[in-house]
């Protein structure tokens, strides 16, 4: 009886591989192997050079500097998670509308039928992932040049450690949530102008309308809902907020999720 153990077999595909890491790994070279992340990275850094430009040249109408005089007052100043909302919804929306654009989509789906919500996770979630992390690099940024720019008034870095990690953190989960958002309203759309003129109607343009015709839904608009993870705001609470952003992102994501069964991909 022969007691040797037998190998395994190295040389066939782990299905689990297969099935999710292999499309997501493809997915995320697909969207690092683009400008267009550069592009919000550059973003990015105008955007806290702007702050920074603020505090060094900003006064309030008496000329005094009391808009970063307190650690409230730098907290709010920082607070990133609405504008990392805002930008990953937009870097979402055109990272899958021109996908459908430039026909790229095809070969996805075709490699992964008849499963293509298969292929739209691994979209959705690699859109997630650089969203996220342009969202905390954002943040950071944001910081940064506040805290390079306080020397220049009479006020130093006021703000704790532990609100730090919270406007991070509020700027990362804001950025997932917000390529989600974005990554559903381009598969339904599947055009690169109309889901950039959808995502600034759902988050700028949609949200005063409603809270017109029903007041009591102004808590639950994504960008309260942002300010309330940054600690600015406190019209709901922290995990209210959470649960809220994920339906902003999940819902129009389900209805794309749907959308790509049809047999069309243009």
């Amino acid at each position: 009886m022969n007691d040797t153990a037998i190998a395994p077999d190295r040389t066939r595909p782990d299905r689990t591989d297969t099935a999710w890491f292999r499309p997501l790994r493809a997915e995320l070279r697909k969207l690092t192997s683009t400008k267009m992340p550069w592009v919000f990275f550059a973003v990015l850094v105008v955007i806290a050079a702007i702050n920074a430009i603020a505090v060094v040249f900003g006064t309030d109408i008496d000329g005094s500097r009391a808009f970063v005089s307190t650690a409230d007052d730098q907290q709010s100043l920082m607070a990133f998670a609405a504008n990392s909302l805002m930008g990953a919804t937009l870097f979402g929306a055109m990272a899958v509308a021109r996908e459908y654009g430039y026909g790229t989509v095809v070969p996805t789906f075709l490699a992964n039928r008849p499963r293509r919500h298969r292929a739209a996770l691994a979209q959705f979630s690699a859109i997630a992932v650089v969203g996220s992390i342009l969202g905390c690099i954002g943040g950071a940024l944001t910081m940064i040049a506040v805290a390079l720019a306080l020397p220049t008034t009479d006020y130093g870095f006021l703000v704790p450690a532990d609100v730090v990690g919270r406007l991070l953190l509020s700027s990362l989960y804001c950025g997932a949530t917000g390529a989600v958002l974005g990554a559903g309203i381009g598969s339904i759309v599947r055009n690169t102008g109309g889901a950039v003129a959808g995502a600034v109607l759902v988050l700028i343009v949609a949200p005063p309308l409603v809270v017109q015709l029903a007041s009591g839904t102004g808590p639950w608009m994504p960008s309260t809902l942002a300010n309330v993870l940054s600690g600015v705001m406190s019209d709901v609470s922290t995990p209210a907020a959470v649960g809220g952003l994920a339906v902003w992102a999940i819902v129009p994501a389900a209805i794309g999720l749907l959308a790509v069964q049809r047999l069309d991909v243009v």
